[in-house]
C-alpha cells in the first residue's frame, strides 16, 4: 500500500491533490482542521469541500489536526511510516492582511507547522517525496523595482528586459525587500524545506506559486483572487480593487496543472530544488482584464470599487518564468488559460453561491 499525506486537504491545492493522487492509486490521509474559517470567516470554510471528498474519494480519510500540534502530526507519520511515499504540504495561512493581525499565529502555522511536517518526514518517512506549496511572495516587493510600463488595461515590463519574454525566474533575490508578515513566514518555511533537502538529503521540492486557482477554491476577499472575483460577479457582491488602478498583473495556474507538476516531481525528485510556478505567459491577466472576462461569462456588469491604497508588499506585475521546471520535466504543460479557468469556477460554483452554501 502506498500512502500520500496531504495537508490542507480540503483547500484548493489540497483537495486537487487528494483527487489526483487517489486516482493514481494512493491511499490518501488528509490533515485539515478547517482553519480557513478561523482566518476568513464561515463563508471561506472548506467543510463543503471536505464532505465532497469523503463522498467521491473512497481511498481518502481526513484527520482534523492542527499542524502546530507536533505530537499528533508525528504520531500520524509514525503509524504509517512504512507506506508513506509522498507528502504534499498545502496547509497555510495565505493572506498578507490577515498575517499582520496575528503575526504569531501566521508564523506558527506557516513556518513552525512546516518544520513539524519536515521533521516527521525525516524521522518516520525519510524516503518519501516532500512537496511544499510556497509562494512568489518570498521575493517581497522586489518585482516592483523592475522597469514597468503603464498600458491601457495593465502594467507590463519593458520589452528590452530579460524577464519580458518568459517572466521572473528563480535568480531574483529574496533579500532587501518588503515581504509582508505573510511573505516572511513563507520565506522561513521555504528555506527550511530547501535545507532539509540539502542538509538531510530529503527529496524536497519547493514550488513558488503565482495565483493558484480553480473551482475548488473557497475564495475570500483576503485570499483567492479569481475565485472570489467570480463569486462577486455571480452573486452581485461589490468587489474592491486595492491599488494600482486595477492594472496589476497576475499569472494564474489551475490547481490540476499545479498538482500534475507535483506528480512529475514525484516521479523524478531532487533534494531541495526550487521552482517558480504559475500561469506564466500562457495564463495571465490584469485585474481589469479579469473583471471584463467575468462580466462576459456571467452576462452582467460587476459592482467594482477602486481603492487607491494597495496592499503592503503587493506586486504590480508578476509572471512566472517556468523554464527551469519545464527543462527538468519536459512532458509537463499547462492545460487551461485564465478565461477557461474563470468559466470552470463559475459553472462549478454558481448554484452553491446563489443558494448561500
Amino acid at each position: 500500500m502506498s500512502i500520500a499525506i496531504v495537508t490542507g486537504a480540503a483547500g484548493l491545492v489540497g483537495s486537487e491533490s487528494v483527487r489526483f493522487l487517489s486516482e493514481k492509486g494512493f491511499e490518501v490521509i488528509g490533515i485539515d482542521n478547517d482553519m480557513r474559517s478561523y482566518f476568513f470567516g464561515n463563508d471561506a470554510s472548506t467543510l463543503w469541500q471536505l464532505e465532497q471528498l469523503k463522498k467521491e474519494t473512497p481511498r481518502f480519510r481526513n484527520e482534523s489536526v492542527d499542524i502546530r500540534d507536533y505530537e499528533t502530526i508525528s504520531g500520524i507519520f509514525k503509524s504509517n511510516s512504512k507506506d508513506i511515499r509522498i507528502v504534499v504540504h498545502a496547509a497555510a495561512q495565505p493572506s498578507h492582511d490577515w498575517a499582520a493581525r496575528e503575526p504569531i499565529t501566521d508564523f506558527e502555522v506557516n513556518a513552525l507547522g512546516t518544520l513539524h511536517l519536515l521533521e516527521a518526514t525525516r524521522l518516520h518517512a525519510p524516503d518519501a517525496v516532500f512537496i511544499f506549496t510556497s509562494t512568489n511572495k518570498v521575493y517581497g516587493d522586489s518585482p516592483n523595482s523592475l522597469p514597468l510600463v503603464e498600458c491601457e488595461s495593465r502594467w507590463e515590463i519593458d520589452p528590452t528586459h530579460p524577464f519580458a519574454e518568459r517572466g521572473i525566474d528563480e535568480t531574483m533575490s529574496i533579500d532587501k525587500s518588503k515581504h509582508s508578515i505573510f511573505g516572511a513566514s513563507k520565506v522561513a518555511a521555504d528555506v527550511l524545506v530547501q535545507e532539509y533537502g540539502r542538509y538531510f538529503g530529503l527529496r524536497c521540492g519547493v514550488f513558488r506559486g503565482g495565483c493558484l486557482t480553480g473551482p475548488a477554491h473557497s475564495g475570500a476577499e483576503l485570499h483567492g483572487f479569481l475565485g472570489y472575483l467570480m463569486k462577486c460577479a455571480a452573486t452581485g457582491k461589490e468587489y474592491r480593487v486595492l491599488g494600482y488602478k486595477g492594472k496589476q498583473v497576475r499569472d494564474n495556474i489551475h490547481s490540476w496543472d499545479l498538482v500534475d507538476a507535483f506528480y512529475h516531481f514525484y516521479t523524478r525528485p531532487r533534494c531541495g530544488e526550487v521552482y517558480n510556478i504559475g500561469g506564466s505567459r500562457f495564463s495571465h491577466c490584469s485585474m481589469l482584464e479579469a473583471i471584463g472576462m467575468c462580466e462576459e461569462i456571467t452576462g452582467r456588469p460587476m459592482k467594482v470599487r477602486f481603492v487607491s491604497e494597495n496592499r503592503q508588499g503587493d506586486h504590480i506585475w508578476w509572471v512566472s518564468d517556468m523554464s527551469k521546471f519545464k527543462a527538468h520535466f519536459p512532458t509537463w504543460s499547462h492545460t487551461r488559460g485564465v478565461k477557461q479557468i474563470l468559466s470552470e469556477i463559475f459553472e462549478s460554483n454558481e448554484d452553491r453561491w446563489r443558494s448561500g452554501n
